[in-house]
C-alpha cells in the first residue's frame, strides 16, 4: 500500500525526507493550498510528483508537466473521458510515462456504472468525499460504498483521512473491495495550517501497519 501526501505547499522537502510514495501539488486558484512555487525541491526517484488540477485547459496543464517535471497528473474537476482521452494522447507522445488519475466524489448512492468510459484513458481512479470544494474537504465517506465498485481500474483512497484512522484503514486492507486499492491519500488531518504539514503526526501515521498490505497492482 502507496502513501500519497497532497497539499504541498509551505514544507514539501520536510514531508519528502518521510519517503512517501507520491507528493501532491495542487495548481488550483480556488484553494489555499495552491503551489505557487517556481520549482518543486528535487525529488528521488521512488517519489512521483503529482500535479492536481481542477478543470483545466489541456496545454495549460501540458506546460505545468513539463515546467514542474510532474510524473502523475489528478484531475479533481468536471473533466469528461474524452477530456481524458486527449490528455493521455498529449501526455504519451510529449511525456511518455506520466499517469493520469482521475478524482470521484463519493456520496449517498454514488453510481460507479458511468466510470466505465474513463477505464480506458486513466491509470488510476481516486475516491474522495462528496462536498462543497473539488477536494480537501476533511470528511470521510461510507468505505462500504466500495463493495459496488465494479471496474478493474486500481484507485487512492482519499477523503478526510487521518491518524485516528488506522484502526479502520486495517480492517479495510482485510476486504475484498481493497483488493485494487493502491495506497491511501492524505491531506487536510494533517495540516498545521493549509499547505503546511504537521511532520510529527505523519510520522506517527507511518507507523500504521497499512502500508505493510499488498495489492494486486503495483504503481
Amino acid at each position: 500500500m502507496k502513501l500519497k501526501v497532497c497539499g504541498m505547499k509551505y514544507n514539501p522537502s520536510e514531508v519528502m525526507a518521510l519517503g512517501p510514495d507520491y507528493l501532491g501539488f495542487i495548481f488550483w486558484e480556488g484553494t489555499p493550498r495552491n503551489f505557487t512555487g517556481e520549482e518543486i525541491p528535487a525529488l528521488p526517484r521512488e517519489i512521483r510528483a503529482v500535479g492536481v488540477f481542477v478543470d483545466e485547459a489541456i496545454p495549460v496543464l501540458i506546460e505545468r508537466v513539463k515546467t514542474y517535471g510532474l510524473r502523475a497528473v489528478q484531475l479533481h474537476g468536471k473533466e469528461s473521458p474524452e477530456y481524458c482521452s486527449e490528455l493521455q494522447e498529449r501526455l504519451q507522445k510529449e511525456n511518455p510515462g506520466v499517469l493520469i488519475i482521475k478524482a470521484f466524489a463519493i456520496g449517498p448512492g454514488f453510481d460507479f456504472d458511468p466510470l466505465k468510459k474513463y477505464t480506458k484513458v486513466c491509470d488510476l481512479f481516486l475516491f474522495d468525499t462528496r462536498g462543497p470544494l473539488p477536494g480537501g474537504n476533511g470528511t470521510v465517506f461510507n468505505w462500504e460504498q466500495l463493495k459496488a465498485y465494479p471496474h478493474k481500474t486500481p484507485y487512492f483512497l482519499s477523503g478526510g483521512i487521518g491518524e485516528k484512522d488506522c484502526p479502520k484503514l486495517l480492517a479495510f486492507a482485510r476486504t475484498p473491495q481493497a483488493a485494487l486499492c493502491v495506497g491511501i491519500d492524505v491531506n487536510s488531518k494533517f495540516e498545521i495550517r493549509p499547505g503546511e504539514k504537521n511532520i510529527d503526526a505523519l510520522k506517527r501515521f507511518l507507523e500504521c501497519g497499512i502500508w505493510k498490505a499488498k495489492t494486486k497492482i503495483a504503481y
